[in-house]
């Protein structure tokens, strides 16, 4: 946690109240976290506390001594974590399928979360160990993390305002004619809770793909998330009645299609997660601002799949 600081309420600020004036001098830290400091004595005004809703007059001397959180119980666990990005601000990891990204019932080690915490001790003190967005244990590719309470801050509300690209590979079943968007506004499922589902009163959820290949009874696709619910990407193809293949919460029973190649019979049936992967990351570095743009190849059982689907589709011609 970095050191105290001591700045003077601008004369701008005179007549708010005192938290909506500590958001405006200290940006890098969320609205509820200074309240928080603010109430436990942490954030002094003139060296007295005062309430959230006092004003400010400007010229009053703010000193902020930023407190160190134990948010995360995780033991940490050295594991073998392919880092694509590092430096003192943030990170990206590369995960691969089959990793499950915060611990939770049956899974209390063994996740990225525990890997995390022993690459860098510091985490836990950031909620979620600074981890930014999550991807489900079978879904493959980039994820963001701040290594710092500012950055996780910055990042955290750049995801929010939709700053954050991210992009994904994709094979669903059924042939797609083109691109498109689907906007359909995602909830808990009303039976299975469990599950995601599309729903009336669901949250906001916006999904935008493209063709990249269409094959006999599939298609590969490029998929772009305007926004992040639980399962979106999942979700919306398979209300569209084109689950992804492999995805065994939303797909249905394993669908081989008439005339298919043994090889290809083999390959659907060993694809025991949906065929989903992270494969590009943009964002701006949260201290410097400069763009970062990550890409990272689809895994082997992936690329395998997409082999033995162009190999059926060619020998059907």
């Amino acid at each position: 946690m970095s050191d105290a600081q001591q700045k003077t309420v601008p004369v701008e600020l005179s007549g708010q109240r005192l938290d909506q004036a500590l958001a405006r001098m200290f940006p890098e830290y969320s609205r509820s976290r200074l309240k928080s400091w603010l109430l436990q004595g942490f954030i002094t005004v003139d060296d007295r506390t005062m309430r959230p809703r006092d004003a400010v007059m400007g010229g009053e001397s703010v000193l902020l001594q930023p407190q160190p959180e134990t948010a995360v119980t995780s033991e940490p666990e050295a594991l073998e974590l392919d880092i694509i990005y590092s430096d003192e601000d943030c990170l990206v990891v590369n995960k691969p399928a089959g990793l499950v990204v915060h611990p939770g019932a049956g899974n209390l080690r063994g996740t990225l979360m525990n890997g995390l915490l022993h690459l860098e001790p510091g985490l836990d003190q950031l909620p979620r160990a600074g981890i930014i967005h999550r991807l489900d244990k079978d879904t493959s590719g980039l994820l963001l993390v701040g290594k710092t309470l500012q950055a996780h801050t910055a990042l955290v509300r750049a995801l929010a305002d939709r700053e954050i690209a991210r992009h994904y590979l994709a094979v669903c079943f059924g042939v797609l004619t083109g691109g498109g968007s689907i906007k359909e506004p995602i909830g808990r499922h009303p039976v299975d809770r469990l599950k995601m589902s599309v729903q009336k009163d669901g949250k906001a959820a916006v999904t935008h793909y493209r063709v990249i290949q269409r094959f006999a009874a599939h298609t590969y696709i490029s998929v772009q998330l305007e926004t992040g619910r639980t399962h979106q990407i999942r979700v919306h193809f398979a209300h569209r009645r084109h689950a992804l293949v492999g995805d065994q919460t939303y797909g249905g029973r394993l669908a081989i299609p008439a005339g298919a190649s043994d090889r290809l019979r083999d390959t659907l049936r060993q694809f025991r997660r949906q065929a989903l992967h992270a494969e590009k990351l943009a964002f701006a570095h949260p201290r410097s601002g400069k763009n970062i743009n990550l890409q990272v190849a689809p895994p082997a059982d992936f690329a395998e799949l997409l082999r033995a689907l162009a190999e059926d589709t060619e020998s059907r011609k």
